[in-house]
């Protein structure tokens, strides 16, 4: 399990989930090949929820095991 942050490296730094790794929604989105592997789940999750809804639902939709995280 893995769990990124797909929110801006600022809004990382201000506070994230202990293990976590920001991986800002364009570059994830744009190189998803790179961070993943489809047979490994992924929660992601942002401050407000929206970009890691939209990335979850765009990835889900290629084939890869995503999950949105509520904090």
């Amino acid at each position: 399990m893995k769990i990124i942050d797909v929110g801006n490296k600022y809004t990382y730094l201000e506070g994230h989930i202990n293990g976590s790794v920001n991986i800002p929604y364009d570059e994830l989105i744009s190189n998803y090949r790179k961070y993943l592997n489809k047979e490994e789940n992924y929660y992601l999750y942002c401050k407000s929820g929206k970009l890691s809804k939209r990335a979850a639902m765009i990835l889900s939709s290629i084939g890869y095991k995503v999950f949105v995280l509520k904090i």
